[in-house]
């Protein structure tokens, strides 16, 4: 009788090593490119969320939404890097988030006394209630590239704690911008200086909007400079810019 061997898929001893040592290779290659995918997929994640982020803070809205349409970039046409900064800060057109608000600003902390250059900060936001003292057109400044036109300049608006508070150095200064106009606009709501009066003057008001260290009037705010007999606000802290505005309860 001739024997025969058994059937074997990989034939010789030798055979076999070979197959299997090309298998042990090509899970090694497969799996170092899912950990490479795997890689670049978290990359991309981390990338897309600093772009949702800064979004976030400065909405990139195109000229043909009709929303932004404002020559002036957002740090103006300051020439030196600190007003670029500040004028960057005033220029905001993201709304906050509820994450963004400091629940520890109110009207009466941002006015209490003592040197108060470090006790908030620029990130966050703020939501106040405060008697409407004066609403009028802001100054000419780098931050609107010094434009004139009134729609193209802030409104400034000063808060007090009650009526009657005909003190200079007592307010807490606010400011609608130009941005934020043009974006309510398109959302059929008027803030141009003139509404904003007739419809908030001498009355009491709720407002969010970014906090804002303005230091160039630091020297003018009873906080930083007490005593000055040329102080014309409480604070050199300002909600600046305004993100909301509305009639509130009198408080």
């Amino acid at each position: 009788m001739i024997k025969t061997k058994p059937y074997s898929l990989f034939g010789s001893p030798s055979t076999k090593m070979k197959f299997l040592r090309s298998k042990f290779y090509l899970f090694c290659i497969l799996a170092f490119c899912s950990c490479g995918k795997s890689k670049v997929h978290s990359q991309n994640t981390k990338a897309d969320d600093k772009v949702a982020i800064a979004a976030r803070i400065e909405p990139v809205i195109s000229k043909e939404e009709g929303v932004i349409e404002i020559d002036c970039p957002r740090e103006g046409n300051a020439t030196t890097a600190k007003l670029k900064a500040l004028n960057s800060l005033k220029n905001r057109s993201g709304f906050p988030l509820a994450t963004d608000f400091n629940s520890k600003i109110t009207l009466t902390s941002l006015l209490e006394k003592g040197d108060d250059i470090n006790r908030w900060r620029n990130e966050s936001a703020g939501k106040i209630i405060g008697y409407v003292r004066e609403v009028k057109v802001g100054s000419v400044e780098t931050a609107n590239c010094k434009a004139t036109e009134k729609d193209l300049r802030d409104t400034h608006i000063e808060l007090v704690l009650k009526p009657n508070s005909y003190e200079k150095n007592i307010c807490v200064v606010i400011e609608v911008t130009p941005r934020i106009r043009k974006i309510m606009l398109a959302q059929g709501i008027d803030w141009s200086t003139l509404m904003l009066r007739s419809k908030y003057l001498g009355r009491w008001v709720e407002v969010e909007g970014w906090l804002f260290f303005d230091s160039e009037h630091s020297n003018k705010a009873e906080n930083t400079n007490p005593g000055n007999l040329t102080n014309w606000r409480g604070t050199a802290w300002e909600i600046h810019p305004v993100t909301s505005i509305k009639i509130a309860e009198k408080h």
